[in-house]
């Protein structure tokens, strides 16, 4: 018998639940808390081990402040290119929104209005990361 994975699409709405959890810093304890159910239920659905029904995404995306189709942006290019891919880049923007720092990131990243500056601090990151032009 083969150990069951998780399908690709419920990986990919309890990222988006994790997401707009913590972009609201929320913790699993309260989103949980607030829907009736463990925190540990909270986990599952976030690492997509457990599918979330249609009535407990209705209360997400109540709870979380989001219309229904935030969970599923992005999925359509997904479908398209049939999956991931070798090139595609879906799993490392998966590991950074299951980071510590990574929403966090984000989040400030994208409260910086001003392009030049955008611009700049990817600059700073990739040569802090060792990354050369050839590799952007």
């Amino acid at each position: 018998m083969t150990e069951r994975s998780a399908n690709p699409v419920d990986i990919h709405v309890g990222a988006r639940v994790r997401l707009r959890r913590l972009m609201l810093r929320m913790s699993q304890d309260k989103l949980g808390e607030t829907l009736g159910v463990t925190f540990q239920q909270i986990q599952k659905y976030e690492r997509g081990a457990n599918r979330v029904s249609a009535s407990r995404l209705w209360g997400m995306a109540d709870v979380l402040n989001v219309p229904i189709q935030y969970f599923f942006e992005g999925l359509a290019e997904q479908a398209l290119t049939g999956g991931f891919s070798d090139n595609d880049q879906t799993p490392m923007v998966y590991d950074f929104i299951n980071s510590p720092d990574g929403v966090q990131l984000a989040a400030a990243f994208s409260r910086i209005t001003d392009a030049k500056v955008r611009r700049q601090v990817l600059q700073l990151v990739r040569a802090l990361s060792g990354e050369t032009e050839a590799e952007s």
